[in-house]
């Protein structure tokens, strides 16, 4: 266990922040998963920028990295222009 006072400070913004990227992760997640889903074409083609900002969001706070998000959006696109 830390005995310095900053170590345990440490301690805890590490924790809020882990929490804080998880819930951002899996947000975006969820809304990969539901863009997915669509079946209009139009509809999807309007969520996608929502989509593509949140990937943008979580490389640059490097929780995920940005290849990955690179990934995804091209991932969507495709899927988007195959409906």
């Amino acid at each position: 266990m830390a005995n310095h006072q900053s170590a345990k400070k440490r301690i805890r913004q590490s924790e809020k922040r882990r929490l804080a990227n998880r819930y951002y992760a899996v947000t975006t997640r969820n809304a990969i998963r539901k863009l997915r889903k669509i079946e209009n074409k139009e509809e999807a083609s309007e969520m996608l920028p929502k989509v593509t900002s949140m990937l943008d969001k979580l490389a640059k706070k490097n929780i995920i990295h940005k290849n990955k998000a690179a990934n995804l959006k091209s991932k969507l696109q495709k899927h988007i222009n195959a409906l």
